[in-house]
């Protein structure tokens, strides 16, 4: 698994996130990165830009939204947010609880793509990070080695 920990800092984590439409939720976890200054303004046009062309709901109540190839000159370094959304935000194509907003240098989305997806494979975790109300319950989550 990707070592997602040096990624999600609980500075960039919010749990009580509302947004009117999934535009809206892109903008906001686009914007902790800029606050966490992993990336420059422009990569949250990116992110909004890949959205518009293919949907980043992945499913059990999580997107993952993430600039376009274009947007990569924009990345300063690679960061990961994280917005829980109680009410759920209208993805088009689901529901989603959960945004996880990703920048990567080069091809570092991968392995991050991948863990990701390790945990949304498990409904019980999955399941927990949609109703998670504690920042270290998410962070778990999200960094903990998947036993096999």
């Amino acid at each position: 698994m990707a070592d997602l920990g040096g990624l999600l800092d609980p500075s960039r984590i919010r749990l009580d996130g509302r947004a009117a439409d999934r535009t809206e939720a892109v903008r906001q976890a686009g914007e902790l990165l800029v606050a966490a200054g992993a990336v420059d303004p422009s990569y949250v046009e990116s992110m909004l830009e890949r959205e518009d062309s293919v949907s980043t709901y992945m499913g059990e109540g999580v997107a993952i939204p993430h600039g376009t190839a274009g947007g990569k000159a924009a990345v300063r370094s690679d960061a990961m947010t994280v917005v829980r959304y109680p009410a759920g935000v209208d993805w088009g194509n689901g529901t989603a609880h959960v945004v996880i907003g990703i920048a990567a240098v080069g091809e570092g989305h991968l392995p991050v793509l991948a863990a990701l997806a390790e945990v949304l494979m498990d409904p019980e975790r999955a399941e927990r990070l949609r109703v998670s109300t504690e920042v270290d319950d998410v962070l778990e989550l999200l960094t903990a080695p998947v036993e096999d």
